[in-house]
């Protein structure tokens, strides 16, 4: 038995889910999402809740899409609940950002700016020196934030590039100057 895919999942208020031929369409307050299911994974709405099956519990792949499928449906019904979104620093001298449009224009210490188209679905601000990137599906927003970390990833002498809020980047030392000894 999965842990995690035998637990029910709460529809909150506002939100709303269909399952038809395969599909699982959640509506909410931010927006809708459909979600493909495998065809060895059911899903039934019933009294505010879902439940999430598959079709033979005993076998270590089921399993495996059992908690997989509970996990996505969950993550569907909290972003267009709620949202999703993902904070990245800045650090270098002279690294900036700007939001203009559907793109977000870096200068990374290259000798042009850098622009970056961000998906339909995806929004951004800029703060001083953290971007903000925000969305209702949690893979996009995860995998434009990796993709714009990805311009210029933080380098291990001085740090500077792009960072997730929180995140650590050891430090190396750098190159030490031996001194030659006098007679």
């Amino acid at each position: 038995m999965s842990r995690i895919g035998k637990l029910p999942i709460r529809i909150p208020a506002g939100v709303t889910v269909d399952v038809a031929d395969g599909r699982c369409v959640v509506k909410g307050p931010k927006g809708e999402l459909t979600l493909l299911l495998h065809q060895r994974v059911q899903v039934d709405v019933q009294d505010g809740s879902i439940a999430v099956s598959v079709a033979n519990p005993d076998e270590k792949r089921d399993r495996a899409l059992w908690g997989v499928f509970r996990v996505l449906v969950a993550n569907c019904i909290e972003g267009v609940e709620k949202g999703f979104q993902k904070q990245l620093e800045i650090r270098g001298v002279g690294y900036r950002a700007a939001v203009e449009g559907q793109a977000l224009v870096l200068n990374l210490g290259l000798s042009h700016p850098v622009t970056f188209a961000l998906p339909q679905d995806i929004s951004a601000t800029v703060e001083k020196n953290v971007i903000t990137v925000s969305g209702i599906d949690k893979q996009l927003v995860g995998e434009t934030a990796a993709k714009i970390r990805k311009l210029r990833p933080p380098e291990p002498y001085k740090g500077k590039g792009i960072r997730y809020v929180g995140e650590h980047v050891r430090q190396k030392a750098g190159k030490v100057v031996k001194s030659v000894g006098t007679k």
